[in-house]
């Protein structure tokens, strides 16, 4: 067994790590770490890295004092530096840490959960006796604070008392970290689990919650105590020696000089559209113009910073409103995986709380009020999918206004004011107001959201589920094909001498195969988001200019309807930038403008158009549309002469019939009574008989 020292490593350093050294001196000390490769040890030594796992602190203390002691071409003396450990080959579960892996060098994954303030800890304290100031220098452990039993001057002797002299004193930056399970690793229904870090010095404050890490360390555990004394169970802290942050984001994700190759390849292809298309969720049939919209969510607009100081989003929101068994989620979710940060989450289970962000009591000892990050911030510069939107709380729900729009999260609370950003796209999903769509009730009507939050979505789309003989016949042999593919696979896997090849498998994998890979994909949408900034040509620029006015010169008759608003025009505008990015074009074209013109065109008949057929933007902004209102006005104009006449409150039947008169319908005028008895216009004096208040 290789027995680890000063030298040994000494020679290490200088066979794998001699640029790399003397970097670090010159940038010494804004620097102060050197981050060795676990795999550069193993090929130096192998029993040197099974020594490192199974006794860390004898072989890092080494490390950290051959790193010391090389000599340096500069004349940089670096007393403080690191040694910090990457690339464990093999990283723990936390749920799967046990009392064998205590005092062992390990590496665990999983996101921030919670991260303290930055403080200094003193790591060596002066103590000055205040009889003989004779100063005492005690080293500290980890925990209770340690003074001197006795001054060490032979003259004095004294058991104090002492003073702590700060100047003297040694400090370093030290922080706690909570360290949750990645989502991705659990099993359904399990509660993820946690487990603390130290880390101190150069590694404190590098990280912030919602970001995904891999942190190596050694495990430590600490005596719990109760009010009745000690207890037999311990705590497991990790004592961090690196940490690794990992698919942050779209920055963070590597792309090597081949991808780079066949991405720009892949933007000239003239199919480029098509096979994004196809490459977004595979295994669901049909939904062309959804997955399209979709596919523009990921490559998403510019977020601008105008010289006033006003941020203009770029991110594009979307909205999935549809019969059950449609498909929803299983697009939601493909969606999480393409982004390079993604969040899911389920609007019955969500609160506001944790969907946004919320003030904690800090039960890592000091009691005080932490932020705890929700989804939407962890989703931050990425995509937050949430699904069930309509069986929110409607308090909940109203929290979402702020992130989509602002794209910030303000919290005041306990003291703390404080605001956190959320820039992230959001596909949402929802289910009609009963179930399921009524297709002789005006759409919109169904849609059981406040119009608030509906305005601010880009794009809704209404995915019906109605019987058809073509389109059920290609829908049921697209999922029967992928399930024969997913039975071959699993018999293949899991039977030996199945006599299946893998060529088999692979034809039938077919019909679900994207085109392009996911992980592919996701290159390439970081890779546009990254370096692809598209400025609209003057010609498109001109066409949307004439598609705006043209709808909205709609809206000029005395009785006509608004039909688009300018938050339309955004839209438009964001769609616009994300469709130049799928071409890898830096030019916004006319060809792009008739894209999204067509999307949002398609999207806004199925929600914003009124009994007439014309457009109405007020059905989505405000909730009642034109010719609704209209006819309010009629009603109350109807009980306002009935009162008159018969100088009292009017029976609910004289107030129906004489509206049936004026054309309008009788379930129309109940509906209509309620929501002005909801809104006090008017009285129900009696048992069905009305007034105007």
């Amino acid at each position: 067994m290789a027995q680890s020292s000063h030298q040994l490593w000494e020679e290490f350093f200088k066979r794998y790590y001699k640029d790399a050294i003397n970097d670090l001196a010159e940038s010494y000390p804004e620097k102060r770490s050197l981050w060795v490769n676990f795999s550069d040890i193993e090929k130096f030594d192998p029993d040197l890295g099974r020594e490192l796992i199974d006794h860390p602190d004898p072989v890092l203390k080494h490390a950290n004092e051959a790193i010391v002691s090389i000599d340096l071409p500069v004349d940089v003396s670096i007393d403080n530096a690191h040694v910090r450990i990457i690339g464990l080959p093999e990283r723990i579960q936390i749920r799967e840490l046990r009392s064998s892996n205590i005092n062992k060098f390990i590496s665990v994954s999983g996101l921030i959960r919670k991260a303290t303030e930055v403080r200094p800890k003193v790591i060596v304290a002066a103590f000055k006796c205040q009889r003989c100031d004779h100063v005492t220098m005690m080293p500290q452990g980890e925990g209770k604070f340690v003074e001197p039993f006795e001054c060490e001057n032979d003259v004095c002797g004294r058991k104090g008392p002492f003073k702590l002299v700060h100047e003297e004193s040694e400090f370093i930056d030290a922080q706690k970290l909570r360290v949750q399970e990645s989502p991705d690793d659990l099993r359904g229904g399990e509660q993820p689990q946690t487990l603390d870090v130290d880390v101190d010095d150069d590694l404190a404050g590098i990280v912030a919650p919602g970001d995904r890490v891999v942190i190596s360390g050694v495990l430590r555990s600490f005596q719990r105590t109760t009010q009745q004394g000690k207890s037999t169970f311990f705590d497991l802290v990790l004592d961090g020696v690196s940490i690794e942050i990992e698919d942050k984001e779209f920055e963070e994700i590597e792309i090597s000089k081949e991808e780079i190759e066949e991405i720009i390849k892949f933007g000239k292809d003239p199919e480029v559209y098509k096979k994004v298309i196809y490459s977004i969720a595979p295994s669901i049939y049909g939904y062309e113009e959804v997955k399209e919209a979709m596919a523009l969510q990921l490559f998403s607009g510019i977020a601008k910073s105008l010289p006033d100081g006003t941020r203009i989003r770029g991110d594009v929101h979307i909205l999935l409103v549809g019969d059950p068994g449609v498909a929803k989620s299983q697009l939601l979710r493909y969606s999480v995986r393409l982004a390079p940060r993604g969040i899911y989450t389920s609007g019955k289970s969500s609160t506001s709380a944790g969907l946004t962000a919320t003030a904690v009591k800090d039960d890592f000892g000091e009691g005080r009020w932490t932020l705890e990050a929700g989804a939407l911030v962890l989703a931050d510069m990425g995509l937050a999918c949430v699904d069930e939107l309509d069986k929110m709380e409607a308090d909940d729900r109203s929290s979402m206004h702020e992130a989509m729009e602002q794209q910030t999260i303000s919290i005041a609370k306990a003291g703390i004011m404080a605001t956190l950003k959320s820039r992230c796209a959001l596909l949402g999903a929802a289910n009609p107001k009963f179930g399921r769509f009524d297709r002789y009730e005006p759409i919109a009507k169904q849609i059981n959201m406040p119009p608030a939050l509906l305005s601010r979505f880009d794009l809704i789309f209404i995915l019906t589920d109605e019987p058809s003989v073509e389109r059920d016949t290609n829908i049921a042999q697209h999922i029967l094909k992928a399930h024969y593919a997913g039975e071959l696979a699993m018999r293949r896997e899991n039977i030996i001498n199945s006599g299946i090849s893998m060529n088999e498998i692979t034809k039938a994998m077919e019909v679900i195969q994207p085109v392009i890979q996911a992980d592919m994909l996701r290159k390439y949408i970081a890779y546009t988001k990254r370096n692809i900034f598209p400025i609209i040509q003057d010609e498109a620029r001109k066409h949307l200019i004439d598609f705006y006015l043209g709808l909205r010169k709609q809206g000029e008759a005395p009785d006509a309807p608004v039909p688009v608003t300018a938050r339309q025009l955004e839209a438009l505008i964001r769609l616009a930038e994300a469709s130049a990015r799928v071409r890898l074009s830096n030019v916004i074209t006319r060809d792009d403008t008739n894209r999204v013109i067509r999307i949002v065109m398609a999207s806004m008949k199925q929600v914003m158009t009124d009994e007439t057929g014309r457009l109405d933007a007020d059905i989505i902004n405000v909730g009642m549309g034109k010719s609704q209102r209209d006819k309010i006005k009629v009603l109350k104009e109807i009980i306002r002469d009935l009162q008159k006449e018969y100088n009292s409150a009017v029976p609910l039947e004289d107030i129906i019939s004489r509206a049936e008169e004026s054309g309008i319908k009788k379930d129309t005028v109940e509906d209509m009574i309620q929501k002005l008895k909801t809104v006090g216009e008017i009285l129900e004096a009696t048992n069905e008989r009305f007034r105007i208040v």
